[in-house]
This record gives structure tokens, sequence and C-alpha cells, in this order.
């Protein structure tokens, strides 16, 4: 999965001619910082003019390309919240009328101060009412159903060993930091974290009404439970392996693994039935779990489940709570100075509540017309590129690579929006219960997961909306998608970007990428119909194994701050969709007539063109909180070793722009890594 980019208005099928883009407003060249050579760092030679001109805005993490275009898919999105909020008479059910109660709800900032911690004050008094261990399991069962996941993760998806079958799993989780990492790493920006985070849960205590001696007994207790479910956690490059992942067991047998928890009571209040195994992804967190929970006394849970309410919730309580999950949170942990305008906020979590219905209006009234046809076109072009490609690769055997091919061709590309929306005519929304809609929500999405179980699989299914900028590779459905808004590059308003643009970023920034994440460490052992099987001959897995550890290599050797390291393993099967992506997007680009040409368009090579677009793809600044933040909790290497860490393994980026042995950038030939 990566995040790709949007801007508004311009449909690349416009008629303007690839040689006459304004050179004034081109972003590949303005973007350029000629104090920067190419090969010393080319990430910030593509970018850093913009980043000198763009500082990171004091309500932002980051800036850059995702985050201008975030902003113009808000704006959009603001307007649909505008003109349905002042829809007086809209149909109750409605689209409208969902979108309009809820934004002014949101907005509602009187109510919500006078409502206080109220909407949650029957999840609250059930927590306090629990008197043993079986009531704690049910009442944790009855928190998942409003989207609080106490303890572990528990969902119905699919079987990745039958992937034409649901199935129930169960996965670790109740950790209220990014990372199991967070809790044990000696360094000292993470143990300012962890006292942090401590300090933040002693004053949400203090502000549910707790003395602040009680408010620091019960932080204690949160944070013990939470740093003893850390330690039973796998860490984030082992939750990568999906065999080591798979164990399927009875439902008796993981109640006898968990010992003190009786899963066929908390799956019928669930409304589960005739569950006859569990996926347990990680069977040592279940079976330290089950210990725990005699290790901790039953008030010590009730803290440490009054703490989940509360955090999990938060953000959409009156302002003093609202803010101090923004301090620890955005800033403590990202680095963000102040809060963005609350009318923002709303638009944003609005979409996030609501994007299905937002995405109906989105594509019926503000979406380019021949979207989804431009968006197949370029993803076919890569694919029969990506074809050609493995039947010439030198390392893997024809046995392998009629299965490879086979399974490219099965790719389903689902672009631009559903065919079959989401049906949430259940779900009430009213203009005077901000979190209560928030709540109906959750149960919603919870129930709409859990009734899925035993029926046939829904393959029209999108997990993202149309007006999200990103994209992701499914491996159980041998599938990629690509909502519609990303059919448009920034910078390019009135014209058409050229093919080299076109290829750097849709191609293989995003196309491409998401193929080869079917092909990765982690997709390539999924077979054509997404089930986990092995379909490699013995010698050419061996082969795939020792150049996926090079790029392992590769990326852990990358320094980020003063000494955080990537984190290879985690991040390999990103690394090396990026690598797939930008050598069959180039290929691709070859093939149009600018890259057979090599036309040249503003004083830049067409070579240079497409290289200085995928730059521009990942043109990112960060904090260095949010830097360090996702360094220890994603599986995505931060932009610049993104953009540096392909180009320094392919050939043609250093005869573009004239890479020479001593650049810091260059590798020998023989250290360049080659896969797909």
């Amino acid at each position: 999965m990566k995040k790709i980019i949007f801007a508004a208005s311009v449909l690349f099928i416009s008629a303007c001619s690839q040689k006459t883009i304004d050179k004034a407003s081109d972003p590949i060249v303005n973007h350029i910082d000629s104090t920067t050579s190419a090969g010393e760092n080319f990430f910030l030679y593509a970018n850093n003019n913009w980043f000198k001109n763009n500082p990171i805005h004091s309500t932002e993490n980051s800036n850059g390309i995702f985050r201008t275009i975030q902003d113009t898919i808000n704006s959009t999105v603001f307007a649909i919240c505008q003109k349905a909020a002042a829809t007086k008479d809209a149909a109750e059910g409605s689209n409208e009328q969902k979108i309009g109660d809820f934004y002014s709800s949101g907005m509602d900032t009187l109510t919500i101060e006078k409502l206080g911690v109220q909407p949650l004050q029957e999840e609250l008094n059930q927590i306090a009412a629990i008197k043993d261990l079986n009531g704690l399991m049910q009442n944790i069962a009855s928190l998942n159903k409003i989207g609080v996941s106490p303890l572990f993760n528990l969902f119905v998806g699919r079987d990745d060993k039958k992937s034409s079958e649901y199935a129930v799993s169960l996965y670790q989780g109740g950790i209220g930091l990014p990372d199991r990492d967070y809790y044990f790493n000696s360094d000292a920006r993470t143990v300012n974290i962890r006292n942090e985070y401590q300090k933040h849960i002693t004053n949400i205590f203090v502000l549910i009404g707790e003395t602040q001696n009680n408010a620091s007994q019960k932080t204690n207790a949160v944070f013990q439970i939470e740093t003893a479910l850390a330690k039973a956690s796998r860490k984030l490059a082992d939750t990568r392996d999906p065999y080591k992942n798979y164990n399927k067991m009875s439902v008796a047998q993981l109640s006898k693994l968990s010992k003190n928890i009786s899963f066929e009571n908390m799956l019928s209040i669930y409304g589960l039935k005739n569950v006859d195994s569990i996926i347990v992804g990680q069977p040592e967190f279940v079976s330290a779990l089950g210990e725990s929970l005699t290790k901790f006394t039953i008030v010590d849970w009730q803290a440490y489940l009054t703490w989940n309410v509360i955090n999990n919730y938060a953000s959409y309580l009156n302002k003093d709570f609202e803010r101090a999950n923004f301090n620890f949170y955005s800033t403590t942990m990202s680095g963000t100075k102040s809060q963005k305008p609350r009318y923002k906020r709303i638009v944003e979590q609005t979409d996030g509540a609501l994007g299905e219905l937002v995405g109906q209006i989105y594509v019926a009234n503000y979406l380019p017309k021949g979207t989804k046809e431009k968006l197949l076109e370029i993803g076919e072009n890569i694919r029969t590129v990506y074809a050609d490609h493995i039947k010439t690769l030198s390392w893997m055997s024809a046995e392998t690579k009629t299965k490879a091919l086979s399974k490219l061709a099965k790719v389903s590309m689902k672009v631009g929006y559903p065919d079959k929306w989401k049906d949430l005519s259940s779900v009430k929304i009213t203009r005077d219960a901000y979190l209560t809609n928030i709540k109906n929500i959750n149960q919603w999405s919870f129930e709409r997961s859990i009734q899925k179980y035993g029926k046939p699989v829904d393959k029209t299914e999108w997990e993202m909306t149309p007006q999200t900028y990103n994209a992701y590779y499914n491996p159980v459905d041998n599938e990629i998608v690509v909502p519609a808004c990303n059919i448009i590059v920034p910078g390019f308003e009135g014209q058409m970007p050229d093919d080299a643009v076109l290829y750097g970023i849709i191609g293989g920034s995003t196309f491409g990428h998401e193929i080869t994440h079917g092909f990765d460490d982690q997709g390539s052992q999924y077979d054509e119909d997404g089930n986990l099987k092995d379909w490699w001959t013995k010698q050419d897995r061996e082969k795939f194994t020792e150049k996926t550890k090079a790029i392992v290599a590769q990326y852990s050797a990358y320094v980020v701050l003063d000494s955080m390291h990537v984190n290879g393993e985690a991040t390999q099967g990103e690394n090396i969709a990026d690598l797939g992506g930008v050598v069959i997007g180039y290929e691709a680009f070859k093939k149009t007539k600018q890259g057979k040409n090599n036309e040249m368009i503003n004083g830049l090579t067409a070579d240079q063109r497409y290289f200085l677009a995928y730059g521009y793809a990942w043109m990112v600044n960060r904090r260095p909180e949010n830097l360090a933040r996702q360094i220890m909790s994603d599986v995505h290497s931060p932009s610049e070793f993104r953009v540096n860490g392909p180009v320094v393994n392919i050939d043609e980026f250093y005869k573009a722009f004239n890479i020479q042995k001593g650049d810091k950038l260059w590798r020998d030939e023989s250290q360049r890594i080659k896969i797909w």
C-alpha cells in the first residue's frame, strides 16, 4: 500500500501538447534545488526548492505533496458538508441528511461541552459494575461492538489459506502507544514519550473526576497492564510473515490456550454462531494474555478499560479531552504545534466516518468524466510491461515464470470507485449527538464485519473511498484498488502532464508499486487465486530470498535523525514494491512517444523528467517527532529513502543524471539490486 496524490480540476485527457508545458508553472523544474547535486541526495535535488519555500505549518506534522492534496480533498468535502448541512428538508436517511447532521453535530460545541462524558456514561457504569473475570470479558466483548478493542483485535476477514471463505481472526493488541517497542527502548526520545504518555493518562483520569492520587494509581495499573501486553507482542517485522501469523484452531483449543477467557461466551455476545475455528495470529500473545488476567486485580482492569474507552473517543468529547488527546498524540508523538480550526477537523472526521456517503456525492458532482478509463489504460500498460519483464528475468525458472504470469494476468484492477456502495441505511445520525453518531457508525461497522461470517465472499467490496489519496494490493483477492482521485497531478492545471510525469507517478509509483506487492516478500506467498500457498520452485524461492535480504541490508543501513535506522526487515515489502514500481514504470514509459524519442521538455530529458516525477510523488517533509514515530511503527520507509533507495539500483538513473563513482548515491553495478 502507498499513499499517492490528488489535486483538483485537471483531466489527463485534456488537449494540450506535451511540448508546450509552461516552464514557469512546471513543478518538475521548479522544485529542483540546484544547490544540491542529484548524486548527493536525489530526493532533495528533486524537491528541496519546494521545501525551502513551504515550511511545515504549525497545525501539521508534515508538509509536501500529500498535505497539499489533502487540503484540496478537504475543500471539496467541506463544500459537500456545508451544502448538506444547509439542506433543512433533506429526506430522512438520505446521504445529504446524514452528512449534514453529522457535520452539524460536530460543529455544535455548545452541546458537546454541555454533555461532557455523558454519552459514554453507560459504558463507564458497566465497567464500574464488573465483579469478576467473566464480567470483565463480557464487558470487553460489548466494548468491541462500539469500536473499542482492549486486549486484542477480533474480526471477520478472509481466510488466507481458503480465500473463498470468511474466517474469524484474532490478533495481538491492547496497547495505547503505536508499537510494542515504545515500552522497552531505552533511548532518550522513547523514554521521554513513555513518561509523557503516563502523564497524559493521569491527566485523562483527572478530567474524568478522579483525585490526583487516584489518577496516579490508575495510571500505574494501566501502564503495567499495557507493558505486559507489549512484552507478549511480536515485533513489527515479525508480524509480516503470513505463515507464522496463521494459526487456525478450534474455539475450544483457543479457550484452553488462553485459560481464563471463554471465547465461546464472547462469540455469543458478538452474535457469531457456529464458529468452528479461529485464526490466531500470535498464539504466545493469547497464552500470556490468559495468564495476565489473574496477575492484575479487577480494580486494575477497570482502570484499564476506562482508559481504553476515553482514549478511543477523546477526540469527540469536549475541548478539555480533545486538547489533552491532541497534546500527547499530535504534539508529543508527532510534533504538531497547534490544532487546526474546528471546522477543518470536523470535515476530516465526517469524511472518515461517512466517506462512503461523501464518495457518492463526490463521484456524481466533482469527478471528471473518463477517470476510470484513463486509470485502466495506464494500469493495463503497466501490466503488459510487467509480463514482458517477467519473461526476461534471468534468475527465475520457466516453471515459476509461467505461474507468475498467470498470477499477473489474474490481478483484478479496481479503479475509480465501486460499482456497489456499502449500505449505511441502518445507521442513525442526528444533529445533536456527535459522539453518539460516532458510536452508531462504529457499531454498524462491527456488525457488518460480523455478519459476513458464513456468507459468500463479496469481491466487489472496496476498503477505500474514491476521494482517498491512497491505493492498495489485497493478496487474498489478488487485486489492486486505485481510487479516483489519483487521476490528477497537481501543478498541471490547464494542461496535460507529459508521459514522463504520468508514468513516474501513476504508472510506476502507483500501479507498478501495487502490482509488485503481489510479488514482494509477503504477496509472493499467495497464489493466483489469493490463497496462502507455495507456488515457487525451491531454487527460485531461494534466489528471491537472497535478493530480499539485499533489500533489507540496503535500507537497514540508512540513518534517520541522530541515530535511528530504517527498519529494513519491517519495511522490505514496501521497499521491494517501490523498486519494482520504478523499474516497471520506466520501461512502460520508454514505450511512449516521449520515451522512445527522448523528447526534452523545459530543459530536461525524458528520462530526467521520469525520475524527477517519481521524486515528486514522495515530496514530503516531516517533523522529527513524526519521523521517529514512522520509523518505530510504520512498514513504509521515510520519503527520502523511498526515492533514493530505489533509484540507486537502476542503471538508467545513473545515465540520466551522470552519477559518478565517488558520488554519495553511487553503488557499484555488482551491488545494484535487480528483482522484478
